[in-house]
């Protein structure tokens, strides 16, 4: 079993977040795919975001705030 650092986009209204995980790797075909604990925090960031807690996303990925391009 192996695993390594991935970035997962997380998008919530006017909001993205970088989240870092480490996606687990194995010989089996459901692999690979993200421990208990990386999955509980890709969805706690991404409530923070839907209910407008910045504070909290913040301390567990990098938030940005999405701007519309006037092109």
């Amino acid at each position: 079993m192996n695993s390594h650092h991935h970035t997962k986009l997380v998008h919530e209204g006017r909001y993205a977040a970088e989240v870092e995980v480490d996606l687990i790797d194995t010989d089996t075909g459901w692999s690979p795919y993200l421990s208990l604990s990386d999955a509980q925090k890709l969805d706690d960031v991404r409530k923070a975001l839907r209910g407008g807690d910045l504070k909290r996303a913040s301390q567990l990925a990098r938030v940005f705030q999405l701007l519309p391009v006037n092109v």
